[in-house]
């Protein structure tokens, strides 16, 4: 009876394999016409980085969005001397926690280099609408940046050689978090493309504000920091998979400083101890428990300790 009941099962899974459950055709995939694949096109938005939405995106920002994002959150500036030292377009390549991380660069540049600067956004989020894609272009000056390999109506190298300067977040996508990702090259190969300098951005406390996830910021004015480092570039013999890890090493440097010194950040720069940004290995919520607490004055010792267990 046994041998009976395991051949009848063996025979249902047999048929079960065979059968055609859904639509797809029974045609094998390399016997099929070939069809080139849909390819993504997003408007253009050179029409953002006109005088009229430049004059429009100024009223914005002074008369709402900065007052708003002010009313949200309490912010301190480093290191905007380092953009006298230096002439425009530059990259700001800078980490990427939240929402919030382009508001905090943006309204923390001095007016003559907000004005000019542009924001490279994820073309499946930012213009998978075209609601979502016009109000970012004119509030924000964002052009797209296709992840899925898609056709662009704009690329990064136009916005740079009208002078424009960029913001661009190499992880990609935000943190799930808090804690800094994987760099990847592409700011590097603009850099070195294009003759123009990096400006390394390193941001502490958006994700304890505004974490991934949440549509707005955290009640109770929460504390965030931005630091500005200075410019990078791109050496003649050096190539692209050499110039990405500097500039991911001065961000990373620019956090470890503005969680103890100055002083104590070069120290441990120019060892070759500055403490890794993608964070402790450790469980997962001890993580987001580490970064879910604002940067407020006495947090440094505290986080180098936690860090360092």
């Amino acid at each position: 009876m046994s041998s009976f009941i395991k051949e009848s099962v063996d025979d249902v899974r047999q048929v079960s394999r065979g059968w055609r459950w859904g639509r797809r055709s029974l045609v094998p995939r390399s016997a099929e016409e070939f069809v080139p694949a849909n390819r993504s096109t997003v408007f253009r938005t050179d029409w953002s980085r006109e005088k009229p939405a430049m004059a429009v995106r100024e009223v914005a920002h002074k008369v709402g969005l900065e007052p708003l994002f002010r009313s949200q959150v309490r912010t301190r500036v480093e290191g905007l001397d380092v953009l006298e030292r230096v002439d425009g377009p530059v990259i700001f390549v800078a980490n990427h926690a939240s929402h919030l991380d382009t508001p905090l660069i943006l309204f923390s540049l001095p007016d003559e280099w907000r004005r000019r600067t542009g924001v490279a956004a994820a073309a499946d989020y930012f213009f998978d609408t075209w609601w979502r894609a016009i109000g970012s272009s004119l509030l924000f000056n964002t052009f797209p940046i296709d992840r899925r390999g898609g056709t662009m109506a704009a690329t990064p190298g136009e916005v740079l050689a009208d002078g424009w300067s960029l913001v661009i977040f190499p992880e990609g996508t935000r943190s799930t978090d808090g804690w800094m990702g994987k760099f990847r090259m592409g700011a590097a190969f603009l850099a070195k493309e294009h003759g123009v300098p990096v400006v390394p951005v390193a941001h502490r406390g958006t994700y304890a504000a505004m974490p991934r996830g949440q549509g707005w910021p955290s009640p109770g004015r929460r504390q965030v920091t931005i630091r500005f480092g200075e410019p990078l570039e791109c050496g003649p013999d050096e190539s692209v998979r050499e110039f990405a890890p500097r500039i991911k090493d001065a961000v990373a440097s620019l956090l470890d400083e503005d969680r103890s010194t100055w002083w104590e950040a070069k120290q441990r720069a120019a060892s070759g101890s500055t403490p890794d940004p993608a964070g402790p290995d450790v469980a997962q919520w001890r993580r987001v428990w580490e970064q879910s607490e604002s940067p407020e004055a006495d947090a440094p010792a505290r986080t180098l300790r936690a860090w360092r267990r």
